[in-house]
C-alpha cells in the first residue's frame, strides 16, 4: 500500500518535469489511477481483517479528496 500512496506523488512530480501540460495531464490520470489502487487495497486489507473499517472509512475520504483535487487540476488542463 505504501507503493501506490507513494506513486501518486511520484507520477505528479514526474509529470510536471515533463515539461508539456499534455505530458502532465497524463501523469495525472496516471496518478488517479494510483489513488484508485489505494482504494481498493483499503478494501482487500479491510476485507481480510488487518484494518478496521472505521479507519478504512476515514483514509478513504482522503482518497476521494486527493481524487478530487487530481480530477480538478486534470480539467485545467483540457
Amino acid at each position: 500500500m505504501r507503493r501506490w500512496s507513494s506513486s501518486i506523488a511520484t507520477n505528479i512530480a514526474e509529470g510536471c518535469g515533463r515539461g508539456t501540460d499534455p505530458d502532465f495531464k497524463r501523469m495525472l490520470q496516471i496518478a488517479n489511477g494510483s489513488a484508485s489502487e489505494v482504494d481498493y487495497q483499503l478494501i482487500l486489507a479491510s476485507d481480510l481483517g488487518y484494518i478496521n473499517k472505521k479507519e478504512v472509512e476515514k483514509l478513504q475520504t482522503q482518497i476521494l479528496e486527493v481524487k478530487r483535487m487530481l480530477g480538478s487540476l486534470i480539467n485545467k488542463l483540457k
